[in-house]
């Protein structure tokens, strides 16, 4: 398998939750100035669950399919399940080898995240 492997070609090409909320209790925005990649990141939470997220941004395949994977795992989930996700967990959703330089990439939804989470 390449390092496109056939989940990160999917969640690239149709990404699950690439849209804008209408409502979000809050919002944050990341970019890697080094590589392009860029990440609006929004939440909506009630009675402590989350109960939409969805992202919006541009960039490789590895971050977009990042930010889908990432979106889809924690949506409907409590936020005290989600709030300490750590990088080995989102690496771990992606499944497939990285570079170094590709972590960074696959790695900004979730630093988009956990400001969300911080703010």
């Amino acid at each position: 398998m390449s390092i496109y492997g056939d989940i990160i070609l999917d969640h690239y090409h149709y990404p699950r939750n690439f849209k804008k909320l209408n409502k979000s209790s809050k919002k944050v925005h990341v970019d890697n100035p080094l590589c392009g990649d860029s990440i609006d990141l929004a939440i909506n939470v009630k009675d402590d669950h989350v109960q939409d997220i969805a992202f919006q941004g541009q960039g490789c395949a590895i971050s977009l399919a990042s930010a889908s994977l990432l979106t889809e795992y924690v949506k409907g989930k409590k936020i005290s399940e989600v709030k300490n996700i750590d990088t080995d967990s989102v690496l771990k959703l992606l499944n497939i080898e990285l570079s170094p330089n590709r972590i960074k990439c696959a790695l900004l939804p979730w630093e988009a995240f956990m400001k969300l989470m911080t703010n």
